[in-house]
């Protein structure tokens, strides 16, 4: 059985909500944000290390408002449909940015960047696929998944070097492997949702009438 957490930003039924408020208006700055964290990691090659300090900053605060956007959402009656759908474009967004310009930079294997973008773009279509089942609620893997990435990709955005270098490729390597064990993960309860939500039930029962119906007909008729 697969249980909705209330948790989850996805799984919160939209309210009566105006759409102009407080989550929808920290959404759209992580929007906003992520061209201009793009201009400062990418600044002279990303050897403007002061750009890079200010572009690690954008990050994170950029991180913050994904962390209370939902929160405040769901707290105070304010989740919206724009909310729900924006919400998970300016995370993949944001991240995606991130991965492909240190790649771009060289500072992180290309390999990395599609295994990360690929899980989380893959996730993003099974969301919508079994969407008219239900919600899948998001893992406690998945969690610690994304605050691992979050750190492992801002230990790469500051212009570091010597033992703490060495220590972001470790935390990269946790985030890597989190990131395609949660999306194995999240495959499985996906197509679990799609055999045993109501709404497969019922189609299974629909099915099983219809099949019955013509059976009982089928040996009437040559009783006939």
């Amino acid at each position: 059985m697969i249980v909705v957490d209330a948790a989850d930003p996805a799984a919160t039924p939209p309210q009566t909500a105006k759409l102009v408020n407080l989550p929808n208006a920290l959404t759209v700055l992580r929007l906003v944000v992520v061209p201009l964290f793009a201009v400062l990691l990418l600044q002279d090659a990303g050897d403007d290390h002061a750009a890079r300090y200010w572009a690690t900053l954008a990050f994170g605060l950029a991180i913050i408002t994904d962390r209370y956007d939902g929160m405040i959402a769901r707290r105070t009656g304010q989740v919206t449909e724009f909310g729900k759908l924006a919400d998970p474009i300016a995370d993949k967004a944001l991240t995606g940015t991130a991965l492909i310009g240190l790649s771009i930079l060289h500072l992180l294997p290309w390999w990395v960047t599609l295994a990360i973008l690929v899980r989380e773009v893959g996730v993003t279509v099974l969301r919508f696929w079994v969407i008219r089942h239900g919600v899948i609620a998001s893992s406690r893997g998945g969690k610690l998944k994304t605050v691992v990435q979050a750190l492992a990709i801002g230990l790469y955005i500051l212009p570091v070097t010597g033992l703490v270098a060495d220590v972001r490729w470790w935390v990269m390597a946790a985030a890597v492997i989190l990131t395609l064990l949660t999306g194995i993960d999240y495959v499985y309860r996906a197509l679990s949702l799609r055999r045993t939500s109501a709404r497969a039930m019922q189609a299974a029962a629909a099915r099983r009438a219809a099949g019955t119906a013509g059976g009982s007909g089928a040996r009437t008729d040559t009783a006939a």
